[in-house]
Formats: C-alpha cells, structure tokens, sequence
C-alpha cells in the first residue's frame, strides 16, 4: 500500500519548490530550449531531482519516465511507473505567468492509478485516485455535462473556420490544466492533434475521468501509458455526450495529420 499522505506531501512540496524559482515570485531562471521550441529551466531539473529521489524512496519497485530525465528500458518490466513533467507549462512558468503546474502520476499496467497536479500560482491542488474521484482543493469535481457540440467551450488562443462554432475560455500553457478544466466544469472540450508525450497528460486525464469526462486519442480509442515509446498521436477529453460527436469532427484532420 502507498502512502497517500506522505505522496501528497511530496507533490505539495514539489510545487513549493517550483513556485520559489518562479519568475512571479521575483527568481530569474536559466532558460534554455532542449530542441528549437522546446523551453526548459533551471526549476524544471531541481524538481525533477527531487520527485525522482522523494517517489523513488516512497515506492522503490515503481519505474520512472520523466520530461527531464533520460528514459530508461528497465521502466517497461515493473508493473509500476511514475510518470513526471516537473513543470508543465514552461513557457507560462518562464514568463511569470501562473498557468503551469507540477504533473505526477503513478500507473499501473498501463492504466493511472493516481494523479495529482499541484499548481501553487493558481493556489490549486488537484487529485484524483482510479474509482474514487477527483478533487481540486478538497472539493469533489463534476466534469461538464453539455449535450450538444456547438456552443462547448474550449480552451484555446483562437479556433479555426470549421470550429467557428465553439467559444474560447482561458488557456493555461500547461496542457495537463487544460485537460483538469474538462474535469472542473470550466471548459467541455479539450483536444490535440499532434503527437504527445505520456508525462503530460497521465495525471490530469486520470482526474478528468475520474470526474466523468470522456479520455480518448484522437481517434476515439482508449490511452495507454508506459509503453516503449511514451507517445500518442492527439488527445480529446469532453463532456461524455459531445464525444462522438468531437471524434467525428475532427476524423478528417486527424487522418490527414498523424
């Protein structure tokens, strides 16, 4: 068994961390791009160290696979991994803005078990454990439950011609935020087409599932995590009765684009 109290201290404390190198608080990070278009920061590498050494002592027998840590074969044989972005949302967290949050989840056979994201700036804490529910700051979470596609809203900067039909809502950088809005009721549509890391989402669509939204790839097929290679092509989390609906939409860009 784990201990839940002693994880959700060191996710707390994970966030705590971020936030004391956060530009919002007056800390000039070291910025860098691992590859053109892709930000990294010092307080990326000083959580990832922390959560590798904090969860690896609270579960020795779990795998690891983390944004910022070399991967590593061995995760592949245990039946559990961690899966980590330290910071989600790098571009925000760099420029002072608060949308971005510390992404923990631990999976199981290629299902989350448990998923939390600690997002200090915002002064949330969001979890979320398989069959039990999701909470942000304690409080149960609903996920939207609008019927009909027109209308939904999404969090995005604009939408396209085809999508004229949907209204935009605030867009946090981190897209594991953006996923736990589905599950807060605060917006009824997210989606991707592009492909996508496993760290970035594990947690926040285990909460977003766990509140009642619907968790798909963008062809409408289930996820799975910790495979050999961590990615999938696109990602669509919705109000459960638009999500057929939201896969038909964007069948033919998928196609087109994967």
């Amino acid at each position: 068994m784990i201990d839940h109290d002693r994880l959700d201290q060191i996710v707390r404390a994970a966030g705590d961390m971020a936030l004391g190198l956060w530009p919002g608080h007056g800390h000039a990070p070291q910025v860098w791009e691992k590859t053109p278009g892709s930000p990294v920061c010092d307080a990326d590498l000083a959580v990832d160290s922390f959560l590798k050494r904090e969860l690896g002592a609270l579960l020795p027998s779990a795998g690891w696979l983390s944004e910022e840590t070399v991967d590593h074969p061995e995760r592949l044989e245990r039946g559990l991994c961690w899966l980590v972005d330290p910071v989600d949302g790098t571009r925000d967290f760099v420029r002072g803005r608060p949308g971005w949050a510390v992404s923990v989840a631990l999976v199981s056979e290629g299902r989350p078990l448990i998923g939390l994201l600690s997002a200090p700036a915002r002064n949330e804490y969001w979890s979320a454990i398989a069959g039990k529910g999701a909470t942000r700051n304690g409080i149960a979470l609903t996920a939207s439950t609008r019927t009909q596609l027109a209308g939904s809203r999404v969090p995005a900067d604009s939408l396209p011609k085809a999508d004229a039909d949907l209204v935009t809502v605030d867009k946090p950088n981190s897209i594991a935020l953006r996923i736990a809005m589905v599950g807060a009721n605060e917006a009824d549509l997210l989606a991707t087409l592009r492909w996508g890391y496993e760290w970035d989402i594990a947690a926040a669509t285990l909460i977003a599932r766990e509140a009642g939204a619907s968790v798909s790839d963008a062809f409408g097929k289930p996820l799975d995590y910790n495979k050999r290679d961590p990615r999938a092509f696109g990602l669509l989390v919705t109000a459960p009765a638009i999500h057929a609906a939201a896969v038909e939409r964007l069948a033919d860009r998928a196609v087109k684009l994967a």
